[in-house]
């Protein structure tokens, strides 16, 4: 996979959930090779989310400190913050896209840093959203490249022209 990979609360929480365990490994390697390229991005909100869901939501929950560890390691991902650019951009998708308020801060995050690639499982595997495209982390390894769109030669079809169809010229047998 090339370029940067916006990583939503999710995948975070799957690392960390052990009655989870075939969602927890497959989120661990995400994130290892994310780390391991630099390539892995998020936001404060992703980040707030992720603290209040690994100590209040999940069964057992962590304590708060470990917690925090986990929200401040992920800091080095430089998270965007919540800000005018976010808010305009992410009301345009609302609308455009019909997202809800919380997914368009998602997807507006990932494209305000340039990413093609937005790891979730919260929205449809395969939506575009101009740049980004959601990639479902248990349907798609982390050792799979995003797959590249290719348009063979003549496979595009030309518009026809105005008018009715012409008929085929026949040859007299």
């Amino acid at each position: 996979m090339s370029g940067m990979v916006f990583v939503d609360t999710n995948v975070f929480v799957y690392v960390r959930d052990s009655a989870q365990a075939q969602k927890q490994a497959i989120a661990a390697q995400w994130l290892e090779k994310l780390w391991r390229e630099q390539s892995g991005r998020t936001s404060m909100q992703v980040l707030s989310e992720l603290h209040v869901t690994l100590t209040r939501k999940l069964k057992p929950g962590m304590r708060p400190e470990d917690a925090w560890d986990d929200v401040e390691a992920l800091l080095a991902w430089d998270p965007q913050p919540l800000d005018r650019e976010l808010m305009l951009r992410a009301r345009k998708l609302e609308a455009r896209y019909r997202l809800s308020w919380w997914d368009s801060l998602i997807v507006a995050a990932a494209q305000l840093q340039d990413c093609n690639t937005l790891l979730t499982e919260d929205l449809q595997d395969g939506m575009v959203f101009e740049q980004v495209m959601v990639r479902s982390p248990f349907r798609h390894r982390a050792e799979e490249a995003r797959p590249a769109y290719l348009i063979e030669s003549g496979v595009l079809r030309r518009h026809r022209r105005p008018g009715r169809p012409r008929k085929a010229a026949t040859t007299p047998a």
